[in-house]
């Protein structure tokens, strides 16, 4: 019985340490909880310079793909209009305008 209870001390005292440190972590967790969810809120609502960029590297592509777009169009158009197709050369300024109107707006 003797032999249990200083064993029990033994492993008491060498727990000690590793519980303290668990309840010092928990409470320096409990302590950081608000500052690291407001500093998330934060992150989260704005905007760093990077993403900025890459958002407005996407619209300039899409805007220069809708552009690539319209003049392959465009040119199959015209090609039909300078073949004697009436509904082509209809077709060619109809596109032509379009065309004109995206290149003078620019990117959004």
């Amino acid at each position: 019985m003797r032999r249990k209870v200083m064993l029990t001390s033994c492993l008491l005292a060498i727990a000690a340490p590793a519980l303290g440190g668990c309840l010092a972590k928990a409470a320096f967790d409990v302590a950081t909880a608000p500052v690291r969810v407001a500093s998330k809120a934060v992150d989260l609502a704005t905007t760093s310079q990077s993403e900025a960029d890459e958002k407005r590297g996407r619209e300039l592509r899409k805007h220069e793909e809708a552009i690539g777009k319209l003049e392959r169009r465009h040119l199959r158009e015209q090609a039909k209009c300078d073949s004697g197709d009436a509904e082509g050369c209809e077709a060619a300024v109809a596109t032509q305008a379009e065309l004109q109107a995206l290149v003078e707006a620019p990117a959004r």
